[in-house]
């Protein structure tokens, strides 16, 4: 019986490097799978989803769900998914429920305001099996928060989406996001 997986993280922590990994197993078994992401997403291209540490796929978007023969398909992965609408969360249901193919959600759970994002809370509300990446804080604890950058200093007003990497985001854990503090200089 198929199910609906969210596996979350804090940003650096290999959501999608984890995620091409799963579909290299797929496909080294023979099986076929649907390698998605949101359109919003075009940092590494339009249909490329590409992980830090340099892995790099093809892929299609999410909005185009309806165009694909999904039955034809062995898994379903979603990369960003914290981006996603409610009603595309209720649409992978459907592939899980009604169609009976896995799907693999992976994203952030919270944005640099440790406010929900859209798709994760819907994801969080409905996924059959929900799993944390870990990563750490510069102290050394579990980092579970995405601090946004600006000018060398965490900031936390602005737009919830504004795409970026190392160069815009840092993953704290709870205690230096809240008091902003960055590594310090050595």
């Amino acid at each position: 019986m198929a199910k609906l997986y969210f596996r979350y993280g804090a940003m650096g922590s290999s959501k999608t490097a984890n995620a091409i990994m799963v579909r290299y197993n797929y496909m080294e078994r023979g099986q076929k799978v649907l390698m998605l992401k949101p359109r919003l997403d075009n940092r590494d291209g339009s249909t490329v989803i590409a992980s830090r540490c340099g892995l790099s796929c093809e892929c299609g978007f999410i909005e185009d769900l309806n165009a694909y023969p999904i039955q034809e398909y062995d898994c379903v992965i979603v990369d960003e998914a914290q981006f996603l609408t409610k009603t595309q969360v209720e649409k992978l249901v459907h592939v899980v429920d009604e169609l009976n193919v896995p799907v693999i959600a992976y994203g952030l759970r919270a944005d640099f305001q440790q406010n929900l994002f859209e798709g994760s809370k819907w994801l969080l509300a409905w996924a059959d099996t929900i799993e944390e990446v870990k990563t750490i804080c510069w102290c050394g604890k579990k980092a579970t928060c995405n601090a946004r950058i600006y000018d060398g200093k965490v900031v936390k007003e602005g737009e919830q989406v504004v795409l970026g990497g190392n160069e815009s985001y840092v993953s704290l854990c709870r205690k230096h996001w809240a008091s902003g503090t960055l590594k310090p200089k050595e």
